[in-house]
């Protein structure tokens, strides 16, 4: 299993990627996990669903870029993995402002 780190980086990239295509697709609130939908009360839900859905399809390129730099060296990939994850919550926190 010298590429299980991968794989299951691939995976987790997909599962995220599906997840914010359906909240894009539908902008249903109640997709949100409960304790996330007491915290947020947004005035305008769909175009709330609509941001959040950017910013996870953003977020889920960090375990793919991960992903793909484990197939060279795994150092790198726990390297890539965290900074990618930093900058692209940073970014999210900006589209999210822009966006209001």
């Amino acid at each position: 299993m010298e590429y299980g780190y991968t794989i299951l980086m691939g995976i987790f990239a997909g599962a995220l990627w599906l997840y914010a295509g359906l909240m894009a697709l539908f902008k249903d609130y109640n997709m949100l996990p409960f304790r996330a939908r007491t915290s947020v009360k947004p005035k305008q839900p769909k175009k709330y669903m609509t941001q959040l859905a950017k910013v996870v399809a953003l977020v889920a390129c960090s375990p793919a870029l991960s992903a793909v730099v484990g197939l060279w060296n795994m150092t790198a990939a726990w390297i890539v993995l965290i900074g990618a994850a930093v900058l692209f919550i940073w970014l999210g926190t900006k589209i999210v402002r822009t966006d209001e």
